[in-house]
């Protein structure tokens, strides 16, 4: 066999090198991460930090969980997290809200902020701001950021919108979450104003006046259930500046508050849309019985005959949409009292659901009871229990072991992480 030269050694090596980073760039988040956002890296070989309060600030806080980069975020504590000011998140950070005890965690009179949070990962966690929050500001904002995921979250009562992003914003994905009640008197679903991709996956919009959402930039826009919206649902663009959006496989569902306006708002020719299979049903009569969108109630828009060419992602039919939101949309693990209501509200079908400006008048009064809980035992604090190392053959008492990288491309303490929650299958 000829022996390689000196260059064709590193060309070689240069060209193993490369296409490992690849495949390292290739990481997804987790099992199920979809969407532009699907390949953030989060806290991935950082440090450990333990949320042992629900405090608002100083040592083993949220508030000072989150306030250094290259870290994974677990919880010894469920319960809610009362803040008085805006939380900032910084870059790098993995939130593993599935690992809280109890019923999960609440974090509730503020909201928090993304900008700049570049590679986070956030997972099963209720951001639920509030009338106590701070005036023009959103429940979950970032105005500048790129490669987040936003997975099974729950976020409400927005003061000015609710999950709002609006800036050099690019490769983001909210999935399987649900985003409701933005409080009047600017009740609204959020803005996605972006330089980039962003998507939403599965995701429950209720009870919103307006905005759900409103939509600049490019847009993935799938397997969304939208209900009783009241002047807005779907607001395409509004605007001269150019818009690009797959909008595919939706269920709008007309509620209470929603009289007669149409899925679809404020369309121009600058919005670049294909569109296919969203369903819209307006009747009120307690099922589920909606049909297909017709081109024309779209508006003025750009028609594409072919798809963007966005991420692929799981495409379930707008009924089997509407079944995974009841099922398991926003921080489901353990639903709280809150979602419990929006659930309730979704599944009457048109016949409850209203818009509100204080959260306080809810059945929950706020956001309800949220039990706390025990957390297992961690000796080295690497937050893998004991009982698990033991059972993956890691050693409990070696805290460099959670970062050790398995062939499945996840570190030990990910593989803990990814297991309280399934494997990532959406049906």
């Amino acid at each position: 066999m000829k022996k390689l030269t000196t260059f064709g050694r590193a060309a070689l090596l240069a060209s193993s090198l490369f296409f490992s980073n690849q495949l390292a760039a290739q990481q997804l988040a987790f099992p199920g991460a979809e969407g532009f956002g699907r390949f953030a890296t989060g806290g991935r070989g950082g440090e450990v930090y333990h949320v042992t309060n629900l405090n608002d600030s100083g040592p083993g806080s949220f508030r000072d969980a989150v306030s250094k980069p290259n870290r994974t975020v677990v919880f010894d504590v469920g319960g809610v997290i009362k803040i008085d000011s805006r939380i900032v998140v910084s870059p790098n950070v993995t939130i593993a809200g599935q690992t809280a005890p109890g019923d999960g965690i609440t974090i509730y009179g503020n909201g928090l902020s993304y900008t700049n949070a570049n590679n986070s990962i956030t997972r099963y966690i209720r951001v639920r701001m509030g009338k106590i929050g701070e005036k023009g500001k959103d429940a979950v904002a970032l105005a500048t950021g790129n490669d987040m995921m936003f997975d099974h979250m729950s976020i409400s009562w927005g003061k000015d919108g609710t999950f709002d992003l609006n800036g050099d914003v690019k490769n983001v994905t909210l999935q399987n979450s649900i985003i409701s009640q933005g409080l009047h008197t600017h009740s609204t679903g959020g803005l996605v104003q972006s330089t980039g991709g962003v998507s939403l996956l599965r995701n429950l919009y209720i009870d919103n006046h307006t905005r759900n959402p409103k939509v600049k930039g490019i847009n993935q826009f799938v397997n969304n259930v939208i209900y009783n919206w009241e002047v807005g649902a779907y607001i395409l663009g509004g605007s001269a500046g150019r818009s690009d959006a797959n909008i595919e496989n939706n269920y709008f569902i007309a509620g209470p508050g929603s009289k007669e306006t149409p899925p679809f708002t404020r369309a121009t020719e600058t919005f670049h849309l294909y569109a296919q299979n969203n369903l819209f049903d307006a009747n009120l009569n307690g099922k589920l019985d909606g049909t297909e969108i017709p081109i024309a109630e779209y508006g003025p828009v750009t028609w594409k005959q072919q798809a963007f060419d966005f991420p692929k992602v799981t495409l379930l039919t707008p009924q089997q949409a509407y079944e995974f939101v009841v099922a398991k949309a926003g921080a489901s693990l353990r639903r709280d009292e809150v979602d419990k209501f929006l659930i309730d509200e979704l599944t009457s079908l048109g016949t409850k659901g209203k818009t509100i400006s204080d959260e306080m008048s809810l059945p929950t009064k706020g956001p309800g009871v949220v039990k706390g809980g025990k957390a297992l035992a961690d000796t080295d604090r690497d937050g893998m229990p004991d009982a698990w190392e033991k059972k993956n053959k890691l050693n409990p008492k070696d805290p460099k072991d959670g970062s050790i990288i398995g062939q499945d491309g996840y570190s030990n303490l990910e593989r803990y992480l990814n297991s309280l929650v399934g494997n990532g299958a959406v049906m």
